[in-house]
C-alpha cells in the first residue's frame, strides 16, 4: 500500500473511533456531535486526514466508503475483534508489517476454497490448542527475522523430516 492509502485508512480510522471523543463514558451519537467534542488540536488533525482524503483519486475515495459503509454494518463485537487486531498491527515493526502484507497477498492468490479450509482448520485447531497459540506466535516472530536464505533452508530442513 501507498503512504497515501495509509493516511486515509487513517481518516477512516479516526472516523470510526471518534478520535477524542473515546474518553467520554457516553458517546455522542452523531459524528458532529463528536467532533464538537474534540480539542482544537484534535480537529485541525482530522481537517488535515480530510483534505488528504479528498486529494485521493475517486475510485480510491470510493473503495474507501465502501469499507466504511461495510464497517457501519459490522456488529459491535466484530467491530471491537477489528480494532484489536489494528492495536496489535500498530505494534510490529516495519518489516514485520511488510512480511505480513506479503503473506497477505500470496493467500489472496491461493483458490479461495482452499483458503476457507485454511482458515477454518487454523481456528479450529487453536481453539483446541490455546497453549500452541503463543508458542506459534513466538515461531512466526522468528521467522519473521530470519533471512530468505535460513527460511529455505528451514523449509528444506521440514520437508525433509515430513518425508521420513
Amino acid at each position: 500500500m501507498t503512504g497515501r492509502t495509509w493516511m486515509a485508512l487513517g481518516l477512516v480510522a479516526a472516523l470510526l473511533t471518534g478520535t477524542g471523543a473515546r474518553a467520554e463514558t457516553e458517546r455522542p451519537a452523531t459524528a458532529a456531535e463528536r467532533f464538537e467534542k474534540m480539542t482544537p488540536e484534535q480537529k485541525e488533525a482530522l481537517r488535515g486526514k480530510l483534505r488528504e482524503f479528498k486529494s485521493l483519486p475517486r475510485d480510491e475515495q470510493t473503495r474507501i466508503r465502501g469499507n466504511l459503509e461495510r464497517w457501519r454494518k459490522l456488529p459491535p463485537e466484530e467491530r471491537e475483534r477489528l480494532r484489536a487486531n489494528q492495536r496489535e498491527l500498530r505494534k510490529l515493526n516495519a518489516a514485520e508489517r511488510q512480511a505480513l502484507r506479503e503473506q497477505a497477498r500470496e493467500l489472496k492468490k491461493m483458490d479461495p476454497e482452499r483458503r476457507t479450509q485454511m482458515r477454518q482448520r487454523m481456528k479450529a485447531y487453536l481453539k483446541e490448542n490455546p497453549e500452541r497459540r503463543e508458542q506459534l506466535m513466538e515461531n512466526m516472530r522468528r521467522w519473521r527475522q530470519m533471512t530468505p536464505e535460513q527460511r529455505q533452508e528451514m523449509r528444506e530442513r521440514v520437508r525433509e523430516r515430513r518425508r521420513r
